[in-house]
């Protein structure tokens, strides 16, 4: 019983991170400023991350574990290169 339980709390998961990174796209198109993009990318990339570890879960593989720490790293590094390039007009000093 609670292993179709855990099934269906994945998917009801899933469906929801993949309407939040609907939303974050839908800002990052919209704007309106620069600001509201990186954090809807950041957004973005924390939702994909998850995504991909309730994939794991629900596949039982490794990889996408590991697919979700590198989206972490580069995501993290993007928004404050990003971040950095708003608030001073150069990524590095």
């Amino acid at each position: 019983m609670s292993h179709g339980l855990l099934h269906a709390a994945i998917l009801v998961a899933q469906i929801l991170l993949l309407l939040a990174m609907s939303f974050s796209v839908i800002r990052m198109v919209r704007g309106p400023r620069a600001q509201d993009r990186v954090l809807a990318l950041d957004a973005l990339y924390v939702n994909a991350m998850i995504l991909l570890l309730t994939i794991g879960i629900r596949s039982g593989s490794l990889l996408y574990v590991e697919a979700g720490l590198i989206i972490a790293l580069l995501g993290f590094a993007g928004t404050v290169a990003l971040s950095k390039f708003l608030m001073r007009g150069q990524v590095i000093e």
